[in-house]
Order: C-alpha cells, then structure tokens, then sequence
C-alpha cells in the first residue's frame, strides 16, 4: 500500500512536533523541580518547620544556577536537530535570559507540552477501546453485552480527539521557536558587540601571522640567501687577490662581480633589517631603533623611554609597527624632505599606551592622501588598532604621531 506523498509528509511533521514536544518536557521540568525545592525551604524557614533548611538552601540555588548552562545547550541542540532552528550561544553576561527562560517560562511550556502529550495518550486510548476491550476475559465481555455501543462512541471521540493533535502539536512547536529567539537570541547590539570582537581577534590572529611570516623570510633570507652570497663574495674576493695572471679583461668581470656581490649583500641587509630585525627580538625596541638612527643618512636624534624588563616589555607586533614606522618614516624624510637637516624620534610609553612621533625640520608639505609609502604606515598602524596622526604645513616642519595600544 503506497502512501500519499501529502499525508508521509503529515505523518513526517507530525514525529518531529512530537519528538520535539517530549524532547522538552525533561528539559523545562528539572528547573522547575528545583525551583520547587527551593521555594520548599524558603517556606520552611519562614514558617520555622525547619531549622536545617537556611543551610541547605543553596544547593537547590547552585544546582539550578550550574545546570542552567548544560539545560540551554540541550535546549540549543533539540531546536538545531528537531526544528533546524539555530540559537546562538549566550555568554556568562547574557545568563540573566537563561536563568528567566528556564525558571519563568519553562513552567508554562511544560505544562503545555505535558497536556498535549496526556491528550495524544487520552486519545490513542479512546480511540482504540475496543481493541483494548479483548484483552479482558470473554466471561467480562459476555456480561457487558453493551461495550459495543459504549466503546464505538469513545472510539469516535478519540479519533477526533487524535485529529487535533497534529494542528496542536505544530502551534506549540511555533509557539516555542518564538519564545525561544524572543528570550534566547542575542540582541543586535550583543550580536554587533561580538561580531567585533570575533574580528578583533580574528584581525590579531591575522596580524600575529603576518608577523611571524616576516620571522620566518628574515631568518630564510639571513641563513639562506645572505650566507651563500657572503661564500660568493667570498671567493671572488680571494679569485681577485690570487689570480694575478688572468687576463685584464677577466679580472675587470672578476672585480665588477665582487661589487655586485657586495652591493647585494647591502641592499639583502637592509631588506632583512625592514622585514623584522634579529635585534628587535634580542635586545628590544630600543637597541633596534638606534641601529636605524645610525645609519640614517642625516642625523637623528633619539629619545626612548620604554621598560625592557618581561612582563613590562612591549608586546613583539606592536614592537614591529613601531619599528616599521620608524624606519619608513626616516626613509621617506632621506627621500623627500625637502631642506632636512636633521629628524628627531621620540618613543615614550604611558600606561598602555606607546607613543611615537617622528619629527624633521624640512619644508613641509607632505600629504598622506597622496602617497602611497604614509597610507601603506597608516594602514599598518590601524592593524593593531593604532592612531596615525600627521601634520606638514608648507614650508615645515613635519610631524608624524602614532600611538599604538600595548596593554600590560
């Protein structure tokens, strides 16, 4: 026998609003039963029946508080599995909704579902009366002659009894998806607030990567690269001291190719010590900074005030930014400062603050909406949640402020 397609649905539907209506039952009632013990002993020791019941009040209370989190997940887990209704996660601040779903509205909702299940049990009983009556004696039937008649109308009411389960079962299975979002779902300021905070660490995660990547090419370039033109320059060095007697045409290649060995060992140094120097990780902030002052083409004078002892120490991401905005910045004053004679750098740390500002006594007039190198700083102070700040009036000098947040 086939059965339609419209009624396997209905039967379909009809399991799940069931599974989910019974799924509660044990859910709402263990609150309430424990509200029921505490509001017991309050009873008690305000009646002075019983003198123990102050000191076991706050089993009830803590048991209720404890089994609250595992009861909303329970809760979240029949909604997903029985409904595929999604409720988010609450956190410790947000118990509050918790606490009122399972204690206030919990008794409501399982005195609904328990009437809906004693009426579907009601009903399966009426309805099959009369196959129920056979599993009496024969002698019972035969002195009840009438059943027959009694039995056909219980029969009758239970099937219509049964017909109202279905509509009843779907209304309150709305009925608690919208109670459930109503109380259970986070609002939008909540949800925003997290969605910040999941970027803001997702952002962190990102940047600490990017961070230890850059670790990871200075270290390659350092014990890779650097090291085999090192051996290269090396031996054109010592080919140039001994080969005497080559050709005048052979010794110029020779000694122009130690100069480009030389020449890239220094550009392959200086695009080590912009990636992350080893400094930066062994000595700190300070020692990094002023390897950048003294090889800086005009003078700069430095001033840090930071705490190099752990914990004290600035965190390393925000010890790279700092650096890197240092360095870029003394490159752009080498570049483009108009008439500088000298730069001043100063890094000052207040509370979980770390300040630093780069000044020139150049002409002026640098536009950080213009130029690529100020929006590439600016873009990499913001990663770590930095304030870039900038002034240069035509004519000088020029200023540039950063400070970067380094909580303790």
């Amino acid at each position: 026998m086939t059965v339609p397609p419209r009624l396997r649905r209905a039967l379909v539907r009809l399991r799940r609003d069931l599974a989910f209506v019974s799924a509660g039952v044990p859910l709402h009632l263990v609150p309430v039963l424990l509200s029921w013990w505490a509001l017991s002993l309050l009873l008690d020791t305000a009646n002075g029946y019983s003198s123990d019941a102050p000191v076991m009040l706050p089993a009830p209370l803590a048991l209720l508080v404890v089994s609250g989190y595992g009861l909303t997940e329970g809760q979240r887990w029949r909604f997903r599995a029985l409904c595929g209704v999604e409720l988010p996660r609450l956190r410790f601040r947000e118990s509050k909704r918790q606490f009122g779903y399972h204690v206030l509205i919990g008794p409501l909702l399982v005195v609904l579902e328990i009437l809906l299940l004693t009426l579907l049990l009601a009903a399966l009983t009426a309805a099959l009366v009369l196959v129920w009556v056979w599993l009496f004696p024969p002698q019972w039937r035969i002195e009840h002659a009438g059943y027959t008649t009694t039995g056909g109308y219980l029969s009758l009411l239970g099937l219509a009894a049964l017909a109202t389960v279905p509509p009843l079962a779907a209304g309150l299975v709305r009925l608690e998806i919208l109670v459930g979002r109503a109380v259970l779902r986070v609002s939008r300021s909540d949800e925003l607030a997290r969605r910040v905070e999941d970027l803001t660490e997702s952002r962190a995660g990102a940047v600490d990567a990017a961070d230890a990547e850059r670790r990871r090419i200075e270290r390659d370039l350092h014990d890779g690269a650097q090291q085999r033109l090192v051996s290269l320059a090396l031996n054109l060095g010592l080919a140039k001291a001994t080969l005497r007697d080559l050709p005048a045409e052979a010794q110029e290649v020779i000694d122009a190719a130690h100069r480009e060995a030389k020449d890239a060992i220094e550009e392959l140094n200086n695009l080590v010590r912009g990636l992350h120097p080893a400094v930066l990780d062994e000595l700190g902030l300070d020692a990094a900074l002023s390897g950048l002052a003294a090889r800086a083409p005009l003078p700069v004078r430095l001033r840090v005030d930071l705490p190099t002892e752990l914990p004290q120490r600035t965190a390393p991401a925000v010890e790279a930014v700092a650096y890197f905005v240092v360095s870029e910045a003394l490159t752009n004053i080498a570049k483009h400062a108009r008439e500088a004679t000298r730069a001043e750098v100063m890094v000052t740390r207040l509370g979980e603050i770390l300040r630093v500002v780069i000044a020139d006594d150049g002409m002026g007039g640098a536009d950080p909406s213009r130029g690529s190198g100020l929006k590439g700083l600016a873009q990499r102070v913001r990663s770590v949640d930095g304030t870039f700040r900038m002034s240069s009036p035509v004519g000088g000098p020029t200023m540039m402020s950063v400070e970067l947040p380094c909580p303790i």
